[in-house]
């Protein structure tokens, strides 16, 4: 009984952090369908209502027992949540879900590689420039204004991973994210408010921006909690290499976004560098 546990519980979790990826990207196509309605910034703020309220009743975190060291870091995390999603879902209103979350895959890439100095991880900084290079094709017609949002969220997903470690070490269980997601639909509310005001907060949109709340948020949250107690953390990094392929192919089934063959070249150059840079690191710990 034992060796088969040892062995299946692994697949188990993989699968679980796998459905978990192919929950979250299917979440962002249903939300895309709202952005005509309320735009990307409707999606994103009904989003962190979606989030907190499920969060917080699970989590049920004290603000008035933060301390100032608990409450920076929570705010900031809030603010990047915000900002995060905002820059992925503008992203993906300009040019397309695929390339919007291979852009915003190179936060955690970013972080995988940053103070390395081995030759393979240089070669896989490399190859992931290369890869985006690929991708993207700059010219003069190329929309730039999509593609620095793909970088942006990029970017806040970086912070976001930096911050949660920080928050980890300060606050127990779901409390940190309970919060940041309070804090980013009360940033959030005047969006809603507005879009309530002007009678653009239809049924059908608020209910495409529901479900993406709970197929981009809640289930993802809940699905790694109870993957990463049954595989080791380094295959994690391994397993997120797989949401820009479910992003091309979400565009591609539920949006009818189809990827020319040099976007799905370079949508594969990242995911392999990305494998090769996690197989790396767990092998020098």
């Amino acid at each position: 009984m034992t060796v088969v546990t040892t062995r299946t519980a692994p697949v188990g979790g993989l699968a679980i952090m796998v459905g978990a990826a192919a929950s979250n990207q299917t979440g962002a196509a249903v939300g895309a369908h709202a952005f005509d309605a309320i735009g990307p910034s409707g999606v994103v703020a009904v989003r962190q209502f979606v989030a907190a309220a499920v969060l917080l009743p699970v989590a049920r975190p004290d603000p008035r027992r933060f301390t100032w060291a608990q409450w920076w870091p929570t705010i900031l995390l809030g603010v990047v949540f915000v900002t995060m999603n905002l820059g992925l879902y503008t992203a993906i209103d300009r040019i397309g879900l695929g390339l919007a979350v291979t852009l915003e895959f190179l936060g955690p890439l970013a972080v995988a590689l940053a103070g390395s100095r081995s030759r393979l991880d240089l070669l896989c900084a490399a190859g992931a420039g290369a890869g985006v290079y690929v991708l993207v094709l700059p010219s003069g017609s190329s929309d730039w204004t999509g593609i620095g949002c793909g970088v942006l969220a990029a970017c806040c997903w970086a912070s976001y991973i930096l911050l949660n470690r920080l928050l980890g070490r300060r606050l127990p269980g779901l409390q940190a994210p309970a919060a940041a997601t309070s804090v980013a639909a009360v940033l959030t509310l005047p969006v809603v408010v507005t879009l309530i005001v002007q009678g653009r907060m239809t049924g059908a949109a608020l209910l495409y921006a529901v479900a993406a709340g709970i197929l981009a948020s809640v289930i993802p949250y809940a699905a790694d909690l109870v993957a990463l107690r049954r595989v080791p953390a380094r295959y994690f990094g391994v397993v997120m290499s797989v949401h820009p392929v479910f992003a091309a192919l979400a565009g591609l089934i539920l949006l009818g976004q189809v990827l020319a063959l040099h976007e799905w070249l370079g949508i594969l150059v990242v995911v392999a560098v990305n494998v090769a840079a996690v197989r790396d690191n767990a092998g020098r710990e």
